[in-house]
């Protein structure tokens, strides 16, 4: 891997190039992305990922206090919970050797019972809104740390508050599509970590905001390149939402 903006250096260390702001709360989306845009292929991130980039998400999962992701996307992509990893042991220097994953999720439509609750070293937290039903809602309070954020949907900018409140500052978006667009409509997104992948797929695949309209500046930082695969790290521009 080599860095080829702003500067050029072969084999940069990757916990460094995507080091959190040290001194302010920061929430950074990461996304893979074709080069036309699309955010998946046949209806998951995966084929759109290689080694470098998974190498990438391992090491932004390991600097976030907390992973967020909708519920869509968690069963989608099968998610579990993170797993302790030797890599992470300096990163992680003085908080919990996983981060816990937060699930957004409106309905609780959530596998309650599979590994992503029963088997996380992290609780689990799960962010819905009043209106949940309120029988999904007891049973999530029975497996994980639940945030009530909002009456008829979930409101993230209470969801982003109450888990600061609890410490988890650094905060890991991994979509998607839809989740990412709110939190790019109410103003939440400091960062975006978008990989893209050298292929062209056409078709009907959504882009790495899809949903609620956003207008957001952003300034581009920093590039990787591993294979022809491209690493960006954008940032928002103030004063430009």
């Amino acid at each position: 891997m080599r860095r080829i903006y702003p500067d050029i250096q072969d084999d940069p260390p990757i916990e460094l190039a995507y080091a959190y702001p040290p001194d302010r709360p920061w929430l950074r989306v990461n996304m893979v992305a074709s080069a036309d845009g699309a955010a998946w292929m046949n209806g998951l991130s995966g084929g759109l990922s290689g080694k470098a980039d998974k190498r990438i998400f391992g090491v932004l999962r390991g600097l976030a206090d907390v992973v967020v992701a909708g519920a869509a996307t968690v069963r989608a992509e099968g998610y579990g919970p993170a797993r302790p990893r030797e890599s992470w042991r300096a990163l992680r220097e003085g908080r919990p050797e996983t981060p816990p994953l937060a699930v957004v999720s409106r309905s609780l439509d959530l596998d309650l019972d599979g590994p992503l609750f029963t088997e996380a070293i992290s609780r689990t937290i799960v962010v819905t809104c009043a209106s949940a039903p309120a029988e999904r809602l007891a049973a999530a309070k029975s497996v994980a740390d639940v945030v009530v954020a909002g009456e008829e949907v979930v409101d993230m900018g209470t969801a982003v508050r109450e888990l600061h409140e609890r410490g988890l500052t650094r905060v890991l978006c991994e979509g998607g599509p839809r989740l990412n667009a709110q939190l790019a409509a109410a103003g939440l997104l400091d960062e975006l970590c978008l990989t893209i992948s050298p292929l062209l797929l056409g078709g009907g695949a959504a882009r790495i905001l899809n949903g609620e309209a956003a207008l957001v500046g952003l300034g581009l930082g920093q590039v990787l390149e591993e294979d022809g695969v491209l690493f960006c790290r954008y940032t928002r521009e103030p004063n430009h939402d």
